[in-house]
């Protein structure tokens, strides 16, 4: 689709509907900044696909992760955020005002927040999309109560891997630990305290092949042995896969420093290698990666894009 120009200059542009970005626009458009957010198919991001949130302050009875997305929108929006569904595909910063390439034309703004969020990394197996919720996990903080008194299998061998059977291990009866190598990449911190849980199992050497269901649900996840390259069933009532995360960052021009990963590099000031420009959410590097610490990320952010656009006049 060929480019559109926009006329209309923003304030602010937030790349991202998630809680990182909607936080990020209801604290500029209510300091008074004009406040495009675009986001390319619903608001939540990953939020939206969690069915019960449980971890986020205020709701005692928990929400639905999509609901609570619709909540932050309609806030923002309340105060005159503007809404666009849109994918972005490229920044243009060398300007004043910013463009921002989209695939539906061209936008403009003096300042530009950056909240793209990260996908976890997918196993590639047939059906996994299909029993994501299902019977599929890729967060154990955020799903993991649904599987209180289960058996679990998480499939990794890192610190989110290892930090994941750890919280899955206060919860359910029994936790395989799948692993592709015969040891742990986690760091040593995690080790004794796996080997310590009594419900936890490791399964080495072994990668996951396919899922086996019964009336829709998850009943087994198919093992291959990497050495002998036989198949068994592993017996389980949820799988968890923790092989890493990926940010969605790869439009960004080089000018937006990112470390060997693709996070980009922003402190807790949001700042970016950039003037004008931050980073909220899960896309940017951080200790903990939750629907709460992106909310505070993006007033953070709102506060500092305040202050910048205050410097330009």
């Amino acid at each position: 689709m060929p480019r559109k120009n926009n006329d209309a200059v923003y304030d602010v542009a937030v790349v991202g509907g998630g809680p990182g970005g909607y936080s990020a626009a209801l604290y500029c458009v209510r300091a008074g900044l004009s406040t495009l957010v675009l986001e390319q198919l619903s608001p939540g991001g990953q939020m939206a696909t969690t069915t019960q949130i449980d971890n986020y302050p205020g709701f005692d009875e928990g929400i639905d992760g999509m609901e609570l997305a619709e909540r932050m929108q309609r806030g923002a929006e309340r105060f005159g955020a503007v809404t666009a569904y849109e994918t972005v595909t490229a920044l243009e910063l060398d300007a004043m005002p910013r463009r921002i390439v989209t695939s539906r034309g061209v936008r403009q703004a003096r300042a530009v927040i950056l909240a793209p969020g990260a996908s976890p990394r997918q196993l590639g197996l047939p059906e996994e999309d299909k029993l994501r919720g299902r019977g599929v996990a890729y967060c154990a903080a955020c799903d993991g109560m649904f599987y209180r008194g289960k058996t679990v299998a998480v499939i990794g061998g890192g610190n989110s891997a290892a930090a994941d059977a750890l919280t899955l291990s206060k919860l359910c009866t029994r936790v395989y630990l799948v692993h592709r190598r015969d040891k742990l990449r986690a760091e040593h911190s995690y080790l004794q305290p796996l080997e310590q849980a009594e419900n936890v199992t490791f399964v080495w050497n072994s990668t996951p092949a396919g899922f086996v269901t019964e009336n829709g649900k998850l009943r087994a996840v198919t093992l291959t042995d990497t050495g002998s390259g036989q198949t068994r069933e592993l017996a389980c009532d949820g799988v968890f896969v923790a092989i890493g995360r990926k940010p969605d960052t790869e439009f960004l021009p080089e000018a937006i420093v990112r470390d060997d990963a693709g996070y980009i590099l922003a402190d807790e000031t949001t700042r970016t290698s950039v003037p004008g420009v931050f980073a909220v959410g899960d896309a940017r590097t951080k200790p903990l990666r939750q629907i709460v610490t992106a909310a505070a990320d993006g007033a953070v952010a709102a506060s500092c894009a305040q202050a910048y656009i205050a410097s330009l006049s």
